[in-house]
């Protein structure tokens, strides 16, 4: 594995990111690749509409991004969820299918964890699913709990699970 270094996205690489996103989150369609998912997806790959109020960390190798995360500094500002005021979030984090297996998330969590602590924050939040396993029981590693009462549900049935990491 190649040693990565992770930094801010830069404006010229913003569409290449959203592309990468989506092509990360492309295991999870629903089957019949319902309306909710397509408003879903516009929204994963729209990196711009997230950046007056997050950063988007990017995780570049040989000049084309592998993995990516939406930093969100002040939670409150992240719209899903009424996080509290006190704690940084993040979400969409991102690998690209091709660069899986090499540490690449964990990477992009911790360096999420990094920059609320450098920040003051007490905790960082954030939301999964119950399909996505491999990323459930890394944040789970990293010593993430269940904090149900910040779940929703975009869909009837479908919850999308909050954790906490106090900092």
């Amino acid at each position: 594995m190649s040693l990565l270094s992770l930094r801010d996205a830069r404006p010229d690489e913003l569409d290449a990111i959203g592309d990468m996103m989506v092509a990360a989150y492309a295991e999870f369609v629903p089957p019949g690749r319902p309306r909710q998912w397509r408003a879903y997806e516009d929204e994963i790959r729209d990196v711009r509409r997230r950046l007056a109020d997050a950063t988007l960390i990017v995780a570049p190798d040989a000049g084309r991004p592998v993995g990516a995360v939406t930093y969100y500094p002040d939670a409150t500002r992240e719209p899903n969820t009424a996080w509290p005021a006190s704690w940084a979030v993040f979400r969409l984090l991102a690998v690209h299918p091709d660069a899986r297996g090499r540490g690449i998330g964990r990477l992009l969590a911790e360096e999420c964890i990094r920059r609320a602590r450098a920040s003051g924050r007490d905790a960082v939040g954030l939301h999964t699913t119950q399909l996505m396993n491999v990323a459930r029981a890394m944040y789970e590693r990293i010593g993430f709990v269940r904090v149900p009462e910040l779940d929703f549900f975009p869909m009837p049935a479908f919850r999308v699970m909050a954790y906490r990491l106090t900092l």
